[in-house]
């Protein structure tokens, strides 16, 4: 009984050094080599070396030659798809509730890369209203699903986002501080609002929730700014709601 229950041990060893290293290879998609591997989890060069190994031969990692050539692979992307999916069969009633709620279009998009990309909609009921397209790329700092998905990050990643991003918008945006302290403030359970800020005539409020493996989804409804002050108390309520049923 006691062999049987050290081999159990180290099997749930081995499990738990080979979740670090698939961890890792998510947050560097750059691809790392052994040595570097070793060195952020802690493992002799050995131990990584045999788990990688076995890892290649599963398809949940690939290796190339060369430095930075073990990257994740084809099946741990496959089954990261899969929980996509689910991700969004869940958070579709949902939008379908707020838009029957509001009578407004609901939005949902994903972190890809440096923006938001729209990948699904519920066109609102209402003569007037707002519709982008589906498979349209947004930026981070002036929307309120990008503003929303940044608060849903580590703060350290949120800020070089952040920062990246600000870099590149010209002469007449607010201050830094002011972006980074309206993310924490969302960070702190505030709801995420663009006020015509990304497009004029246009104002929006949202929330942002991460799926099993830290793909970031962002739910926002956007409202034409005529109404948007008459409505905004409804919108919040609305929302808050939906992120009481998701959690």
């Amino acid at each position: 009984m006691q062999h049987e229950e050290i081999s159990k041990n180290q099997g749930i060893q081995v499990i738990s050094r080979a979740a670090d290293i698939l961890r890792l290879l998510g947050r560097e998609t750059g691809g790392l080599s052994l040595g570097q591997i070793a060195k952020r989890v802690g493992l002799p060069r050995s131990t990584v070396q045999r788990i990688v190994a076995a890892l290649a031969t599963e398809g949940f990692i690939s290796t190339e030659r060369g430095d930075g050539g073990i990257r994740l692979g084809r099946e741990i992307q496959s089954l990261a798809q899969a929980v996509s999916s689910d991700m969004r069969a869940r958070l579709r009633p949902v939008m379908e509730r707020l838009s029957e709620e509001t009578g407004e279009t609901v939005d949902l998009a994903v972190l890809e890369g440096t923006q938001m990309l729209f990948v699904d909609q519920i066109e609102g009921s209402h003569r007037l209203r707002t519709v982008s397209r589906i498979g349209e790329h947004f930026p981070l700092t002036t929307t309120a699903n990008g503003r929303a998905a940044l608060a849903c990050m580590p703060p350290e990643r949120a800020l070089s986002m952040i920062r990246a991003e600000h870099r590149n918008r010209g002469q007449y945006v607010p201050p830094l501080s002011e972006i980074v302290a309206d993310i924490d403030s969302i960070r702190a359970g505030a709801l995420a609002c663009d006020e015509n800020e990304h497009t004029d005539g246009i104002c929006a409020m949202g929330f942002a929730v991460a799926d099993q493996v830290g793909d970031i989804f962002a739910v926002s409804v956007p409202v034409p700014s005529s109404r948007y002050d008459r409505v905004k108390p409804v919108l919040a309520q609305a929302i808050k709601a939906a992120i009481a049923e998701l959690n």
